[in-house]
């Protein structure tokens, strides 16, 4: 006995507007992703745009650098009422983070932009801003993100992905293509995925695996892209030459 697999050939109009429409959103949410990416972690090297440097601060930390001074040259940077503030920040972490600098300039600064959300009992695994004790311990050099944080952003990040992947992999699988070519094909994006979380941690001992990180990730992307690209040509283009092939 056979079994009959379908492929795009075999799928109506009606689901082939559906998938396409997932697979537009899908692709545009990613896209959002991207510039979220771009946006949070660019600059906390101090330099204007993404850089591998930035990557390992993010995830190893910096010997010149403090989690709040990479904050404020970086996602924080957005949420200073008064730009000028960004430079009294940094200004203060560079004299030595004293006590008596904190309560008159930066605490005042802090409370205004900033414990909306990094306070224990709203956010508790964000660095508690408000207090000076809580400050300091992001106004040390080195650092990095914490464990803690690493590890429920990755096992949000796999749970979630994993499941785009799987939806955008079973509509690829419904192209007509080389069989093993398209079972590499549905791995690729999985493999990349898991290579991107755990080279996190990795990059939080050994800096240098920033440079995984961002060719995991971009390996995931482009896989990604693929599928979605092709599975759309198969569905509303590929077989109607094909068809128009066989009948000439």
């Amino acid at each position: 006995m056979t079994t009959k697999y379908n492929r795009f050939v075999d799928v109506s109009v009606s689901e082939k507007i559906l998938n396409t429409v997932f697979l537009l959103t899908i692709g545009l949410g990613y896209l959002f992703a991207l510039a979220n990416l771009y946006y949070t972690h660019q600059g906390r090297d101090g330099k204007p745009g993404l850089s591998v440097d930035d990557v390992m601060i993010m995830y190893h930390g910096s010997h010149a650098q403090t989690r709040l001074g990479a904050a404020v040259n970086g996602i924080m940077e957005a949420n200073l009422k008064y730009k000028s503030d960004k430079e009294v920040i940094l200004r203060w972490l560079q004299e030595g983070a004293e006590q008596a600098g904190y309560t008159t300039t930066i605490a005042p600064i802090l409370n205004r932009d900033c414990i909306m959300c990094h306070t224990p009992s709203i956010n508790p695994s964000l660095p508690n801003l408000t207090n000076y004790a809580g400050v300091l311990e992001v106004s040390q050099a080195g650092g990095g993100a914490p464990l803690p944080v690493l590890i429920r952003v990755g096992h949000i990040h796999i749970f979630g992905i994993a499941f785009i992947l799987f939806f955008i992999g079973k509509l690829f699988i419904l192209c007509e293509m080389n069989v093993y070519f398209k079972r590499i094909a549905v791995v690729i994006p999985f493999a990349a995925m898991l290579l991107d979380v755990l080279s996190w941690f990795i990059t939080k001992t050994i800096p240098e695996f920033a440079y995984v990180v961002i060719g995991s990730g971009g390996l995931m992307g482009l896989s990604m892209a693929m599928q979605i690209l092709v599975s759309i040509y198969q569905m509303w283009f590929y077989n109607k030459h094909k068809k128009e092939k066989n009948l000439g």
